[in-house]
């Protein structure tokens, strides 16, 4: 067991005591840290995430986008179909499926600028729910990933977020500042992935609820579902990531489209297409806006802090998790491949479901005169995707896929949750063990069931906004290294390319220059570690 193991677990378990002993104080504290970061450093979160975008664009366009993420002669590990089950599943997963009826509805009724209930605020709605879902988090996810698997396959550096900090600081990233680093990662991880879990477990009990009159939707009953899930996805981490995790993704990407395509066959389908197209165009054409928006002089930050600035903080909280993974099955791609996988098709995917899903909802709950609407004022956000799929044939059925739906999601992101954290806290073994994976397992059960106990899902916001904020100053600084190094690396590989088209004589006057550039470059790497299996 490393330090980092010993430290996180330390924090983690005081936390979990403190909320189960004093609820109501650590809703109280998060509640006030809350505030403070979301009006004092909202503008942080914003011009973060745009930096992850931009610097995701660079990464497309620019010069380094060949450089493989392996050897040279490394092939991708798993097919693209594979790899992109993994990207949903990780990058996405139950918020999803919890937000694809609620959001768009929420903000049709309190949108950002619009008229409520009206045309202009059904088109704001969609254009603002793709903003949360699209390009910012997906960006996010990539420039951490692509760190990590860059120093990792090319240059054999362990799976560690300090290990991206090298050609920064040094020595030191194996040291103090290392475990500090690393720390810090599985603070964010474990917050991230628990408010996933609070929200999965919310909605599959409001699911229950919602279909069978006995099952009361409470409290006690989230609980006894965390239980189970947990239950469910320890038996998975057992069965490692080429098995259990990778048969989960799939099963969670038919299950998703066939869920989709259901509601989109039986909708206005040619609406659904309609609305795609124009929520792409209104998405592409506003992003500045949207992007750097403060309401600095109307001072309305109502649905900046409770969406906008929670969704930044969810996506980078959930990177060091979803970019670990993400890393982890990309082996042999080049940089260009990489980046544009982890964002173009995710963001065309989200945007196609949430237009299905949004605008079946929106028709649904005009039809029946708001019928969803009131149900989620009266029982919660969790029951909109329940009351919409209670309108369609068979839908006793249709309810028990979404359930099962959710129930997957849920296992696959909490068994490669446990999965990362194990790399995270064994010095970055590739396959840590079940022990471990154990042991992280029972503390993001914990952890969510303590955040619910001590406020439902906004203690979960609140935590995950606090947890995010420090990673948020780390992911900066990793972005700088990683420019760095590929600037380094650049370099030598294009002085390789003039030696083999140059003549002798030429050769020869660079030979110097060239052993000087690998060996200044290969001392700002971390130390190269042998290849585990993966």
């Amino acid at each position: 067991m490393t330090a980092v193991f010993w430290v996180s677990l330390s924090i983690v378990s005081v936390f979990i005591i403190w909320g189960a002993l004093f609820p109501s104080n650590v809703e109280y504290i998060l509640g006030i840290v809350d505030s403070f970061i979301s009006d004092s450093f909202g503008w942080f979160y914003l011009l973060v995430t745009t930096g992850f975008v931009i610097l995701a664009l660079f990464l497309i366009f620019g010069p380094y986008g060949k450089i493989k993420l392996g050897k040279p002669d490394d092939e991708p590990e798993y097919s693209y179909f594979t790899w992109f089950a993994f990207l949903f599943t990780a990058g996405m997963g139950v918020g999803l499926v919890f937000y694809g009826v609620t959001e768009p509805l929420t903000h049709f009724y309190s949108p950002p600028s619009a008229e409520p209930e009206t045309t202009a605020a059904a088109e704001e709605s969609m254009q603002y729910t793709l903003f949360h879902w699209g390009f910012h988090p997906w960006a996010t996810y990539a420039v951490l990933a692509l760190t990590l698997a860059y120093f990792k396959f090319r240059h054999r550096a362990p799976a560690l977020i300090s290990s991206a900090f090298s050609p920064l600081i040094g020595d030191r990233s194996k040291g103090g500042w290392g475990i500090a680093i690393d720390t810090l990662a599985v603070f964010a991880t474990v917050f991230g992935i628990a408010t996933s879990l609070g929200l999965g477990a919310t909605q599959i009990t409001a699911g229950l609820s919602f279909t069978f009159d006995g099952i009361p939707n409470t409290l006690v009953t989230n609980l006894i579902v965390i239980l189970v899930i947990t239950i469910l996805f320890m038996l998975s981490a057992t069965t490692g990531i080429n098995r259990g995790i990778r048969y989960l993704s799939w099963t969670n990407i038919v299950l998703a489209v066939a869920l989709m395509l259901f509601v989109f066959i039986l909708g206005s389908s040619v609406k659904m297409v309609e609305s795609f197209t124009t929520t792409m165009g209104n998405y592409i054409q506003n992003l500045p806006t949207m992007t750097f928006g403060m309401n600095a002089f109307t001072g309305d930050r109502e649905f900046l802090n409770s969406w906008t600035l929670f969704y930044w903080a969810w996506w980078i909280g959930w990177s060091p998790f979803v970019g670990t993974f993400i890393a982890r099955v990309s082996r042999g791609r080049t940089i260009r491949e990489f980046v544009i996988g982890v964002t173009a098709v995710p963001v065309i995917f989200s945007a196609f479901w949430f237009s299905v899903f949004g605008i079946a909802g929106f028709e649904m709950n005009s039809a029946e005169g708001g019928i969803i609407y009131q149900l989620m004022n009266e029982m919660g956000n969790e029951v909109a995707l329940f009351a919409f799929l209670e309108s369609t044939p068979a839908a006793a059925v249709v309810i028990g896929i979404a359930v099962l739906l959710i129930t997957s999601f849920f296992v696959t992101s909490a068994d490669s949750g446990t999965f990362v954290l194990g790399m995270l806290t064994t010095g970055g073994k590739l396959n840590p063990s079940t022990g471990v994976k154990a042991v992280w397992g029972i503390i993001l059960a914990a952890t969510a069931a303590v955040l619910l106990w001590s406020g439902g899902l906004s203690a979960l916001q609140m935590a995950m906004l606090i947890a995010a904020f420090p990673f948020a100053i780390l992911m900066i600084f990793m972005c700088i290294s990683l420019l760095k190094a590929l600037k380094s690396e650049h370099g030598i590989l294009q002085m390789e390319r003039k030696q083999r088209e140059h003549d002798p004589e030429f050769r020869e006057k660079q030979r110097k220059e060239l052993r000087r550039m690998r060996k200044g470059f290969k001392e700002t790497l971390p130390d190269a570690e042998d290849e585990r299996e993966s």
